[in-house]
């Protein structure tokens, strides 16, 4: 179900079948829109110039995909936001949540980041990788199932080896 304020923003946006794999906003673009995800799953993600990459966050059905300090500063996107699994999704400006009709959504925007920003900060102050990994079963628990190993790994800030030999230490337990 989706929430009153993000409904108004809805109206009149149509929605759109995606490819998995496909990049919503490239990193280093001007992000202009944001995603609300009714299928799929998303991701925001780094890529090195080395071609390494670091997950940021995952977006599931019912959330808004997009970068909130590119929204906020108007800075160009640190993170490449990319389609994961296929999914359905209407594309909203983000120049409508400077509308007046539109600040309950701005403000429940801000305040839902800043409550899942606080307790992701928490997570990885203080835990360690295996704390971590827990953390995402007890709070995530469909994660596992809906992610790689490596998309995984990369969340909780660990190689993909690593979340290997913390699952087999505690299967084995």
């Amino acid at each position: 179900m989706i929430a009153d304020w993000l409904a108004s923003l809805l109206i009149g946006q149509k929605t759109a079948q995606i490819r998995p794999t496909t990049t919503l906003l490239r990193q280093g673009d001007v992000q202009q829109k944001m995603f609300v995800l009714h299928e799929g799953i998303a991701r925001a993600v780094w890529h090195s110039p080395e071609g390494s990459e670091r997950v940021k966050e995952f977006y599931f059905p019912g959330e808004c995909c997009f970068l909130y300090l590119s929204w906020l500063t108007g800075s160009v996107a640190d993170y490449s936001l990319q389609m994961l699994t296929p999914g359905v999704l209407s594309e909203v400006p983000l120049r409508l949540l400077e509308k007046e009709e539109h600040q309950a959504a701005k403000i429940a925007l801000l305040r839902q980041q800043l409550i899942f920003k606080e307790k992701k900060e928490q997570m990885f102050l203080l835990n360690n990788p295996e704390q971590r990994y827990r953390y995402v079963q007890t709070h995530f628990p469909a994660w596992e199932a809906q992610l790689t190993q490596k998309d995984l790994a990369s969340y909780i800030g660990i190689s993909p080896v690593s979340l290997s030999r913390i699952r087999a230490r505690l299967n084995k337990g």
